[in-house]
């Protein structure tokens, strides 16, 4: 889960990879650091940060290294604590050989030893420093060979990028289980771990496959095996502008990202849902007939995604009649799960690299269920490796915290189940025809509901001061109060947990008193009268409650401490809407406590590690 960037061209390398490394900090920025060969001399000029990448501007200004061939790149720990040392990137015994790394090396510490017996020695604690040295110890004078029998050698997961002082012409990455692509430019190229990095200098992305390796000169990349067989390059047009990837006038991209949510749900429906209520996935064009032999639907996340499946999970048992489990990825692999080839397992995963995730959808395709990924990232490891892909469309989504995209993932559920209900013959047409006009509405309902934002914002003025939370609601309700809890905790640091109207007095509700408030969903639903009935249970207990509630609520006036007003909709509009309430409401909430909103501690976008 770190950033990688890497630059072969005419062009100076240095600051290219530290405005590309600008780019990529939300995947990583415990240290930050780059390697670039210096012009006319057979030395690599290192420089390494122990924080954020404005510390290794700073170390850099007026003293930049002059070259056309570089690395970068920005860290998450996962061997070593963050610190200068242990920052990318890693060289050899000689100085010879540069490498960045994402993911971990399961078998280093084996090699490490091997490697030390041999006369290397090491500088960090970290496992990537056992790549460049692997590679020393293979190298006779050809690079790409070298760095073929090392990688061999490898267990776990990398994405890594690469180059030897013996060959000024050559940058080499490769990838395993984690994110690398390969920008193509005019006379020159690039190496990223996302294409959020390369877009401000070419539209037109390799993306290498699982094993795979690119040879990357000025005049291309070839690409092979390890073991040196040709592979034909997928090459993708990107659409996404440069502009996407920054604030756009924001103060941070959370805000902005929750700004674009109504495109981002309009582009996950787009040619995918007709008036009928008919819905046609072009990337999982699946026959009605292997729909209506399905015994169950097994939907993997974690974290935001897990609470997308937690919604898809309701939506699918009671539009299409199938049974449907939520689970937790990281949990599945170590259970024995009840799959079969009759199954369809749906794997919800923004980034496509989630490890855990990937990890529960190949254990589901070995025991022969039918998988679909729901993914942000065409030609994502999720969408290669499933039978089918559902892509959000969402665009890049920069700050740490899903907003848009997990709205988005939501929608794709929603329009799953419909799917499903149709090839099962299960809703009747003008339900699929309303559920349609609800879905195609949705994009203009939020632009409406963000109108309130400075309303939202004052209420969060009021409540920043609690540090504890609970959030309640039930069916879809439940679902928000579990993203809205995450949101809260996530940005602010508040502890914030989620519960069902039903289970709160089950325990959860012995914790209320004055100062611990209750965010209570009470929008339109089944168990709206259900919810009410719980919001009296927490005045009585003296707990603050806000209640989130549609236009024309009146039960609530003068019970609730205050209420947050969404547009009237129904259940499934409702939700998406008091979702997106709520995250402006955990931001705002951040903001007011001086929060690094788009870089919540301990946090990285994409889990690409179990």
């Amino acid at each position: 889960m770190c950033g990688i960037i890497g630059y072969l061209g005419p062009r100076e390398a240095t600051p290219i990879l530290l405005e590309a490394l600008k780019r990529l900090e939300y995947r990583g920025y415990d240290s930050a650091g780059l390697a670039v060969l210096e012009t006319g001399q057979q030395t690599t000029s290192l420089t390494k940060s122990e924080a954020k990448v404005d510390l290794l501007i700073e170390k850099l200004w007026g003293q930049a290294p002059s070259g056309h061939l570089g690395i970068g790149h920005t860290r998450w720990a996962t061997h070593g604590k963050p610190t200068t040392v242990n920052a990318h990137p890693h060289a050899d015994c000689t100085g010879r050989i540069t490498v960045v790394h994402n993911g971990i090396i399961e078998n280093f510490a084996e090699l490490k030893a091997e490697l030390s017996a041999a006369g290397h020695e090491f500088l960090s604690d970290t496992d990537t420093e056992v790549v460049p040295h692997l590679i020393e110890q293979y190298y006779r004078g050809d690079f790409l060979a070298a760095v073929r029998q090392a990688l061999q050698r490898l267990r776990g997961a990398y994405a890594l990028a690469m180059f030897c002082l013996d060959d000024p012409d050559l940058l080499v990455g490769a990838r395993l289980n984690a994110p690398l692509v390969v920008g193509l430019g005019e006379g020159e190229n690039f190496i990223a771990s996302d294409i959020t990095a390369i877009i401000p200098y070419t539209k037109r992305a390799l993306i290498l496959g699982e094993g795979e390796l690119a040879a990357v000169t000025a005049l291309g990349a070839q690409v092979s095996t390890l073991d040196g067989r040709p592979v034909e390059a997928k090459i993708v047009h990107v659409d996404w502008d440069v502009s996407q990837a920054e604030k756009g006038g924001f103060a941070h991209f959370m805000l902005k990202e929750i700004h674009e949510t109504p495109d981002a749900v309009a582009n996950t429906l787009r040619g995918r849902l007709d008036e009928a209520g008919n819905v046609h996935f072009a990337e999982f064009d699946v026959p009605s007939e292997r729909f209506r032999t399905c015994r169950q639907v097994l939907l993997l996340g974690m974290g935001t995604s897990l609470h997308a499946a937690l919604a898809g999970e309701q939506l699918i048992e009671d539009w299409a009649g199938l049974p449907a489990r939520a689970i937790d990825a990281s949990e599945f692999r170590y259970r024995r799960p009840t799959v079969t080839e009759d199954d369809l397992a749906v794997v919800i995963t923004q980034s496509g690299e989630t490890a855990d995730t990937l990890v529960g959808l190949n254990l589901a395709r070995a025991r022969g269920a039918l998988s679909v990924a729901v993914t942000n990232v065409v030609g994502s490891s999720a969408a290669r490796d499933a039978d089918g892909a559902i892509y959000l469309n969402s665009g890049p989504e920069i700050s740490v915290a899903s907003t848009k995209t997990f709205i988005a993932h939501v929608v794709s559920q929603a329009l799953l189940a419909l799917r499903l209900a149709g090839g099962r013959g299960r809703l009747p047409i003008e339900r699929r025809q309303e559920l349609a006009s609800s879905l195609r509405a949705l994009p203009e309902q939020i632009r409406r509901l963000l109108q309130s934002e400075p309303d939202i914002a004052r209420l969060a003025h009021r409540y920043a001061h609690y540090r504890n939370f609970m959030y309640v609601g039930r069916g879809l309700g439940h679902v928000v109060a579990l993203e809205g809890a995450l949101k809260l905790k996530e940005i602010s640091y508040i502890h914030a947990e989620g519960s069902s109207g039903g289970e709160a007095k089950h325990g959860p509700i012995a914790l209320l008193d004055p100062l611990f408030p209750v965010v209570a969903i009470c929008t339109e639903s089944s168990t709206r009268e259900k919810m009410i009935s719980n919001v009296h249970e927490f005045v009585t207990r003296d707990a603050p409650v806000l209640a989130v509630v549609s236009e024309g609520e009146a039960e609530l006036q003068g019970l609730a401490t205050d209420v947050l007003v969404i547009p009237r909709a129904d259940e499934l509009t409702s939700a998406v809407l008091a979702s997106v309430a709520l995250q402006v409401f955990a931001y705002y909430v951040a903001l007011e406590l001086g929060k690094d909103v788009d870089h919540p501690r301990n946090l990285a976008k994409s889990v690409t590690v179990e």
